[in-house]
């Protein structure tokens, strides 16, 4: 599984699940368990991949700086 997502992107997906998951206790059901939809931006940004982008060809990943020959 290789890596496709930057760390702007990562920290969004944080700050976007976090705020999903934080508004079950705030809901009643069936609207609750809709916040659960949270784990998905959560766990893409921890693991640092994301399946949609995989099928799509984006990555968001900073170009690596290699040494420049000289």
């Amino acid at each position: 599984m290789t890596r496709n997502l930057g760390m702007v992107d990562r920290l969004v997906r944080i700050v976007i699940g976090a705020m999903l998951l934080g508004l079950y206790g705030a809901l009643q059901p069936p609207w609750r368990y809709l916040t659960l939809l949270g784990l998905i931006p959560l766990g893409t940004a921890l693991t640092g991949n994301c399946p949609l982008y995989s099928v799509l060809g984006i990555s968001t990943l900073g170009k690596k700086s290699g040494s420049s020959p000289g």
